[in-house]
C-alpha cells in the first residue's frame, strides 16, 4: 500500500528560519512540525503520511522535509488520496505509541509487513483477497467529512453554552451595552469629564479590617471551605478545608501581604498573610470596582517578602472613588461601569470563539481543494 522514504540530511533546530517547506520532527507537539527551513533537504510530497519513532502517525497536506535524527519516516500511499482520505488512513496507525518507544523505535522495518483493516466496497465484501480497487474509498471521505461536521456543530454548542454561562454568573441578558453603559464607559475614560473623584479612606468607608489566623499546611483537614493565602495561583486558594477557622462573609475583598486585592463571591477562610475588608453590605458591582481601585493603590510594587502588607496598612489606605454632585459615593456608576466591561469580556470571548469557528471552517474548506 505504501512506498517508504526517509529524510537526507540532519536538519537541526539552528536550520529553522521560517522560510521554505516545513520540516518534520519526531512528537506530538505541533503535530511534529519543528519549524521551516530552507536548508537544501529532500521534500516529501503532499498527501502522505509521517510516522516518528515513538510510532506517532500524522497526515501531511503539504510537501515538507524530515530531520534524521528522530527517525522520522514518510509513506507514500501506492493510490491517489485526497486530506480526507489521508486522515483516514493515518488512524490505521494509532496503536502504534503504544508498541514503541526509546527501547522500542518505530521504523518501516518493523511495520512493514503488519496488516490493516480498510472497509470495502459492498460488492466486494466476499473477496478473499481483497486488491486496491476493492477498498470504500467513498466510506473514509464520508466518514471524516461526518467527524468534521460533528467537530463544527461541538464547537457551536460549546460558544452558546459558554455565553449562556458566563451570562447567568454575571446576572446579564445580553452583551448589548445600553446608553446609560455607554456613557459610564465614556466618562471613565475621559481625564476631563464630568465624573468627579475624591479620595477616601478605606477604614472610614468599611471600618476596621481584619485577618485571618494561620494555619499550617499539615494541620489543614480536607473539607469543602476555600481557605486563601498569598499568591496568583488558583486566585490565592491554596485548599479546601474542614478545619474550625474564622469564616468571612462573601461579597468582601481580601488583601494578600504582596497588596494583591481579590473580590470573594463565596465564604472563606483566610490565614494571617491575608487582610479582609468588609464590604458584605455592599453591592456586588459596586464591591468590584472598588476592589480594583485598592488594587491600583496596594500593588504597586511597595509590598513584598521584605515588606509584607497586613490589616493594619488597609486601614490606612486612600482610595479614589467617583462620586455624585452632593459628594456621596457613585454607586449607580460603579453599576453600570462593571456592567459594561463585563458585556465587553464576554462579548470578546464570544468573538474569539467565533473566529474559532471560522477558522476551522476555512481550514476545511481550504484542505477540500487540495
Amino acid at each position: 500500500m505504501f512506498d517508504a522514504g526517509n529524510g537526507d540530511f540532519d536538519i537541526q533546530k539552528h536550520h529553522i528560519n521560517h522560510r521554505g517547506d516545513f520540516v518534520i520532527t519526531a512528537g506530538l507537539s505541533n503535530n511534529g512540525v519543528l519549524g521551516q527551513s530552507d536548508i537544501k533537504a529532500k521534500v516529501f510530497e503532499s498527501h502522505t503520511i509521517t510516522i516518528d519513532m515513538f510510532g506517532c502517525a500524522f497526515y501531511r497536506s503539504f510537501a515538507y522535509k524530515m530531520v534524521t535524527h528522530a527517525r522520522v519516516f514518510s509513506l507514500k500511499p501506492k493510490f491517489e488520496i485526497n486530506h480526507k482520505i489521508g486522515l483516514f488512513l493515518s488512524t490505521l496507525f494509532f496503536g502504534y505509541p503504544k508498541k514503541f518507544g526509546y527501547e522500542n523505535m518505530c521504523s518501516w522495518a518493523k511495520i512493514k509487513n503488519d496488516k490493516v483493516i480498510l472497509p470495502l466496497k459492498p460488492s466486494t465484501l466476499n473477496a478473499t483477497t481483497p486488491t486496491l480497487e476493492d477498498i470504500d474509498f467513498n466510506f473514509m471521505e464520508n466518514f471524516i467529512a461526518e467527524l468534521e461536521q460533528h467537530r463544527l456543530a461541538e464547537l457551536e454548542q460549546h460558544r452558546l453554552a459558554e455565553l449562556d454561562a458566563y451570562l447567568q454568573a454575571t446576572g446579564l441578558k445580553n452583551t448589548t451595552l445600553t446608553s446609560d453603559e455607554e456613557n459610564a464607559l465614556k466618562q471613565f475614560s475621559e481625564t476631563l469629564g464630568s465624573l468627579k473623584w475624591q479620595s477616601f479612606n478605606l477604614k472610614n468607608l468599611f471600618g476596621k479590617s481584619t485577618r485571618g489566623k494561620r494555619l499550617k499546611s499539615a494541620d489543614r483537614i480536607l473539607g469543602d471551605l476555600p481557605f486563601v493565602t498569598a499568591g496568583e495561583n488558583q486566585e490565592g486558594v491554596s485548599a479546601f478545608i474542614g478545619n474550625q477557622v474564622e469564616i468571612f462573609p462573601k461579597n468582601t475583598i481580601t488583601i494578600d501581604m504582596f497588596g494583591s486585592a481579590k473580590y470573594r463571591n463565596y465564604p472563606y477562610g483566610a490565614d494571617d498573610h491575608i487582610a479582609v475588608v468588609h464590604t458584605q453590605d455592599l453591592e456586588k458591582n459596586a464591591v468590584l470596582f472598588i476592589t480594583s481601585a485598592i488594587h491600583k493603590v496596594t500593588h504597586a510594587g511597595q509590598f513584598d517578602y521584605s515588606r509584607n502588607f497586613y490589616a493594619k496598612d488597609a486601614d490606612e489606605i486612600n482610595i479614589l472613588l467617583p462620586t455624585t454632585k452632593h459628594g456621596n459615593l457613585d454607586f449607580n456608576f460603579m453599576h453600570l461601569c462593571i456592567n459594561a466591561l463585563q458585556k465587553q469580556i464576554i462579548k470578546g470571548v464570544v468573538e474569539y470563539n467565533d473566529a474559532k469557528i471560522n477558522a476551522t471552517k476555512q481550514v476545511l474548506e481550504k484542505e477540500k481543494k487540495r
